[in-house]
Order: C-alpha cells, then sequence, then structure tokens
C-alpha cells in the first residue's frame, strides 16, 4: 500500500503510529484518548492487534470502526490464518507453553468477520512526501521489511539497519514487534550531502516491555524543510499514557490465559 503526500509551505504533518495492543482493550481506549488530545493529522497502526489478554474482538472492531490504517502483526497473521504458530521467539520452555496456550485461547474467541479482517492486512505502508524537490519515503512495516516477524532491537548493528532500510527505499521506518521503543539517526558514509535515514521503534501499547507498564505510541512530526540530508527533517516524540492496568491483569487472572501475562503488565516486561 503506496501513498504520496505534499507538504505545502508552512505546514507540517504530524502523525500518530501506534503498535502491539495485544487485545488489551482497557489500554487502546486510553491510547486513543491521549490521541484525540494530541490532535495528529493522521493514524496509522503497526499491527498486532491480539494475543495475551481477552479482547481481541473488541480492539479490531475499534480500530476497524475508526477507519485506521493498519498493517498485520505476526500474532494477527497467525490468528487470521488460524494458525497454532504466532511467529514470536519464546526463550524459555514455560514461555513457549504460555504462548501456546494464548494462541489457542485467542483462536477459539476470535469471531469470523473479524479474522477475515486479520487475514486482509497488507505487509506494509509507504507514504512518499514530495519535499523541496526531495522525496522522503516514510515505510512502515510491523517487525522489518524482509520479514513479519523480525526482531530489529536497538543494540542492531548499525551497518545492518542501513542495509535494511536502504534495501526497502525507506528514509524513515518506524515498526514495532519488540515492544520496546526507540529512534536511531543513521548516517550513510560522510560526504558532503550526507543521507540520514530514521529507525524508530514505536513502542507498544497493550503490552510494553521496557519496565514501564504505562502503554506507549509515538508521534512523527515532518515539516516543509524536513529533507533527507537533514540530520532533525523528523521529530520524534514518544507518548506515555496511563491505563487501567489492573482491569487488564484481572481480565487475563480470569481467563484460561496464564496468570504470568497479568504480573507482566504489571511490571511492563
Amino acid at each position: 500500500m503506496k501513498k504520496d503526500c505534499s507538504l505545502t509551505k508552512k505546514t507540517k504533518m504530524r502523525i500518530a503510529l501506534f503498535s502491539d495492543i495485544h487485545a488489551n482493550f482497557p489500554a487502546l481506549e486510553a491510547c486513543f484518548k491521549s490521541i484525540e488530545e494530541q490532535k495528529p493529522d493522521a493514524i496509522y497502526c503497526l499491527g498486532d492487534l491480539v494475543g495475551y489478554n481477552t479482547w481481541p474482538n473488541e480492539v479490531i472492531n475499534e480500530i476497524r470502526r475508526r477507519g485506521i490504517p493498519t498493517i498485520a502483526g505476526n500474532y494477527d497473521q497467525g490468528i487470521g490464518l488460524m494458525s497454532d504458530e504466532c511467529g514470536c521467539a519464546y526463550k524459555t520452555d514455560t514461555d513457549k507453553d504460555n504462548g501456546k496456550i494464548s494462541i489457542s485461547y485467542t483462536n477459539s474467541i476470535v469471531g469470523k468477520d473479524e479474522r477475515q479482517y486479520l487475514r486482509t492486512l497488507p505487509a506494509h505502508i509507504k507514504v512518499e512526501f514530495q519535499l523541496n524537490n526531495d522525496k522522503l519515503n516514510l515505510l512502515l512495516v510491523h517487525g522489518s521489511p524482509r520479514k513479519i516477524n523480525e526482531y530489529l532491537f536497538e543494540d542492531r548493528d548499525e551497518k545492518s539497519l542501513l542495509r535494511i532500510m536502504e534495501g526497502a527505499d525507506a528514509d524513515i521506518m518506524c515498526f514495532g514487534h519488540t515492544h520496546k521503543p526507540y529512534h536511531r539517526t543513521l548516517p550513510t558514509e560522510p560526504s558532503e550531502n550526507t543521507h540520514y535515514r530514521h529507525a524508530i521503534n514505536i513502542g507498544s501499547v497493550g503490552k510494553p516491555k521496557d519496565g514501564n507498564p504505562q502503554g506507549c505510541y509515538v508521534i512523527l512530526t515532518i515539516n516543509q524543510d524536513s529533507s533527507i540530508t537533514n540530520k532533525e527533517a523528523v521529530q520524534v516524540e514518544f507518548i506515555r499514557f496511563n491505563y487501567d492496568v489492573e482491569k487488564a491483569a484481572k481480565a487475563v487472572e480470569s481467563s484460561p490465559l496464564p496468570n504470568d501475562f497479568a504480573e507482566m503488565l504489571r511490571g511492563g516486561y
């Protein structure tokens, strides 16, 4: 999916980006309340609407009701295909066992229409800006352009990140999947016109893993002076918001899902 955006003089584009709700409807409601206060010009969702909590249908239907352009996350893909695999990387046998319970439970409660919606979500969205006789490509993916479930952590080698972005023709690449927010500015080899690329992990709305239980999303600002040769071409603001963590945690504890998931919500890990 590709869009073309032109910014006229004295204007700026503020884009809200959120991801990894994971069936946490209280967090999504609080996220939308916060986004509405920001009054962005556009909103995009980078996937993983379902899994690990009890409200997959409510999350899907609220995003559909609002008409928010959304890409597929690896968990959405698994549930859309009614698979018993979500493409997640689990470190321990306990995590693997808990993951199997989660995807089995999610498959058992997701509605037919909601599953069909997940199955038809696009893999990525590219938004092309035309600024100052320059092209600025914003690429939205879930894991990476190469693979829906590839983890791009903050400590990824700079050359590796650049290769991924160059291969996808992405000047700004926004993604989720790791549930750990960061922004890295990546210059090409120093020259008179160094090309700067921006790798932005937008964090998680409903299942943070950075030690902060607050939900997270990003406001990305692009203005009329933005350029691939300007290191400060884009402004990235990570918005953290409070939500009823206990409501979400107790919903887990009252369901067939493992209680470990409730403690993860409380601790943000």
